[in-house]
């Protein structure tokens, strides 16, 4: 990896760890009418991602913990080697969200999907990628981070709130459900 595409990615693991605050620009996709996965494509992403129910399984597989909740989101976990690489693969989301479950535990509940915008322009949109069929949102600014740490690109994202109903919609960016308490980890 190189250090361009580790700094991106430590930026975006240091900025899901610090701010609840997102700065977003102009949007220029509409939306899908359905912002709800069929049972097909919910099953894929089931299939690939059960395993991650189990917070040790992610942290092995790369994912970081933060020690941040965001409001509306939960605790991100960041896989900067997925964040830093421009393809989109459904089956390896580059963030899990958790919230707690029972005593405590991590409990997964949904995905994020993130890509940096390849121009780094919020006018422009050419580069949007998709989740089957479904526009990220974005572009949008990088969200803030710590003094010293490089910032954080323009970029696009998508949640989907697999384990976890959201009663605003599957593939919306927050969750009025989650609350945050104490860090996970």
């Amino acid at each position: 990896m190189t250090n361009r595409l580790l700094a991106a990615a430590t930026a975006l693991a240091c900025a899901l760890t610090t701010t609840t605050t997102i700065v977003v620009g102009p949007a220029h996709a509409s939306p899908l009418p359905d912002k709800t996965l069929s049972p097909a494509q919910r099953k894929v992403l089931v299939d690939a991602t059960t395993r991650f129910r189990d917070v040790k399984k992610a942290i092995a597989t790369g994912y970081l913990p933060t020690d941040h909740c965001v409001p509306g989101m939960g605790w991100h976990f960041v896989n900067p080697k997925l964040a830093a690489d421009p393809a989109i693969d459904p089956v390896w989301p580059e963030v899990l969200l958790y919230t707690p479950g029972r005593n405590s535990a991590p409990r997964l509940v949904g995905l994020e999907y993130f890509k940096a915008d390849a121009d780094g322009d919020l006018k422009t949109d050419t580069d949007r990628p998709t989740l089957f069929g479904h526009p990220f949102d974005g572009p949008m600014n990088g969200h803030e981070v710590p003094p010293g740490t490089p910032p954080m690109p323009v970029h696009y994202d998508l949640h989907v709130w697999l384990y976890l109903t959201n009663p605003a919609g599957q593939l919306t960016s927050e969750n009025k459900q989650i609350i945050c308490p104490a860090a996970p980890v």
